[in-house]
């Protein structure tokens, strides 16, 4: 049987997954490698923003800080664990763009919003003077409405928009859009 995702040689794997972890600190260089296993073993083709969301969430304390309470936690990785199973079966199909920035290749490993996300980050984490941190991947992941990882903080009824807020509260770095350098919501 065949493999759905292609597979890469070890030197391209070590060549992309190098690409992307640089800038990040060993935390969240750890939250990727776990979520190109969790597409992997989905039979997704890239890493979306649904799996850095499930995977920051399942790694990050700061980060399920963010996002509140217990029960509401519970319920979002109740969703993104029914991804596999339901709802996430038709994005399969297709790759996560918002149409906001260019398509990159699947040669990547990412979807085109997972891509400018991690590179949203980083640029995040210079401003505050350190490697991109669970929450630096949070607020660009939550700031494309487009976004799967925003889809699946609504059907948890958890608002993108006050997430972004709190984030942007704890931080007092100024809002930014992935897609193309606008202000955020």
């Amino acid at each position: 049987m065949q493999p759905r995702i292609p597979r890469q040689s070890a030197h391209e794997h070590g060549v992309h997954r190098a690409e992307h972890d640089a800038g990040l600190s060993d935390e969240l260089a750890s939250m990727v490698a776990g979520a190109r296993r969790r597409a992997v073993r989905d039979g997704d083709r890239q890493i979306d923003t649904a799996h850095l969301l499930h995977s920051l969430l399942e790694s990050d304390p700061d980060a399920r800080a963010v996002l509140g309470d217990g029960p509401r936690i519970a319920r979002l990785l109740g969703y993104l664990v029914q991804r596999s199973i339901g709802y996430g079966l038709r994005w399969q199909s297709g790759v996560e763009d918002s149409g906001a920035v260019p398509v990159v290749t699947e040669a990547t490993g990412f979807s085109p919003l997972a891509a400018a996300s991690m590179k949203y980050a980083r640029a995040r984490a210079v401003r505050h003077g350190g490697p991109a941190r669970g929450t630096d991947l949070l607020a660009a992941i939550v700031v494309d409405p487009q976004a799967r990882a925003v889809e699946v903080l609504e059907r948890a009824g958890i608002d993108a928009h006050e997430v972004l807020a709190r984030l942007e509260n704890r931080s007092s770095r100024p809002q930014e859009c992935v897609g193309g350098g606008e202000t955020g919501p």
